[in-house]
């Protein structure tokens, strides 16, 4: 489609990314793991520079950095490798998450439910902020474990993850937070945020498909019950050959998404003001879903809801105009239900599914936003 907005879902492999890839699937390959020559050798000298890239990104040492296939392995191997250790040892069987947790974090937290895991879902207020109310009184000495994404995939809240971190901790829980979506977006620190477990995606920021990792602090010490068993590879968190091409991209990729990220902050902000100006000019209906206020949004996000279109006259609309658009998350799209956080918020099921879920990029025009606007002008049109 000529016109795409849904850089939630997934981004363009950058060429710059392509480019430091190519040669490492075919001249320069090597298993990191065979350190007995030297193609061997220079295959884990680059996976070691790609952590340490990782690493000074999210203020993290390079040791903390665990490589994956994605967030969606990351936030699993998080919730539960930290709950099953800590009740292992420690005797803590209490999980709490809150209600618009990415769908792979609570079907993480749903599998230590049916395990006999004690699991409390917590609210978010109707911006979509965690109610740091419910977390203090759920906070109990058999709570192992508390996930706070760093900000939301459908509406961009950002998430007040370091306060919730003061008072998981106080309570002697871990915190783990979902940053997918806000690497290379928004700063990401894992020392400030003083988070124990975090996890990013690389194909959310420019890189490729199929690489993540995950933040495991080191000090104080969080350990992990491993997923997946094996050959001891990421110190025995994560067995499995690593896809040395793929973690290079991921490095390259963050390292690139860093050194862009305060002129695209400005520049998806300005769209979007911009985007906002037109709808209320046109006589548009719509409702803003999340904050308003910019500072606690994701620069590149906006999600709106149109009471007077219907679904079916607003994608066909973005259809007929080529529009990649969505109405959620991608990984729940398949799902006819209405966003889980969206409903969450107090957003009704008919107008949750009336949305459109916007997200700015790096090549977004003002062209494609005038483009949006022409199609929603025809869906109203259309449902006349």
């Amino acid at each position: 489609m000529k016109h795409y907005l849904d850089h939630h879902a997934t981004t363009p492999l950058l060429p710059e990314v392509a480019k430091i890839m190519q040669p490492l699937w075919t001249e320069s390959f090597g298993n990191p793991a065979s350190v007995e020559h030297q193609r061997g050798l220079a295959a884990a000298d680059r996976v070691e520079a790609a952590r340490q890239e990782i690493a000074r990104a999210i203020g993290a040492e390079a040791r903390e950095i665990v490589f994956t296939s994605g967030a969606t392995e990351a936030n699993n191997i998080a919730v539960l490798g930290a709950a099953r250790f800590r009740a292992a040892h420690e005797g803590r069987r209490r999980v709490l998450v809150f209600e618009t947790e990415h769908s792979c974090v609570l079907g993480a937290a749903q599998a230590l439910a049916e395990e006999g895991f004690e699991v409390v879902r917590l609210p978010v207020n109707t911006e979509g902020r965690a109610d740091l109310g419910a977390l203090e009184t759920a906070l109990n000495t058999q709570t192992a474990l508390v996930c706070l994404m760093t900000a939301n995939n459908e509406v961009g809240t950002i998430q007040p993850v370091a306060q919730a971190a003061a008072l998981a901790h106080a309570a002697g829980a871990w915190v783990h937070s979902d940053a997918a979506q806000a690497v290379g977006k928004i700063e990401v620190n894992v020392r400030a945020l003083d988070v124990d477990l975090l996890s990013l995606s690389g194909h959310k920021i420019y890189g490729p498909m199929g690489i993540g990792a995950l933040f495991v602090r080191r000090r104080p010490r969080v350990r992990l019950a491993p997923l997946v068993h094996g050959g001891g590879q990421e110190r025995g968190l994560r067995a499995g050959t690593l896809p040395m091409p793929l973690i290079v991209g991921l490095g390259h990729a963050i390292t690139l998404a860093e050194a862009a990220r305060v002129a695209t902050t400005a520049r998806h902000a300005s769209l979007r003001e911009g985007l906002l100006q037109r709808l209320n000019r046109s006589g548009l209906r719509y409702s803003l879903n999340g904050t308003a206020s910019p500072e606690q949004r994701l620069p590149g996000n906006l999600s709106l809801s149109f009471p007077d279109l219907p679904r079916e006259a607003l994608f066909a609309a973005m259809a007929a105009h080529s529009i990649a658009v969505s109405s959620g998350s991608a990984c729940a799209s398949h799902d006819v239900a209405p966003s889980h956080v969206l409903t969450a918020m107090g957003v009704s099921a008919a107008l949750a599914q009336q949305t459109l879920r916007i997200g700015l990029g790096r090549d977004t025009s003002e062209a494609d936003l005038i483009a949006l606007e022409k199609a929603l002008l025809t869906a109203r049109a259309k449902a006349a």
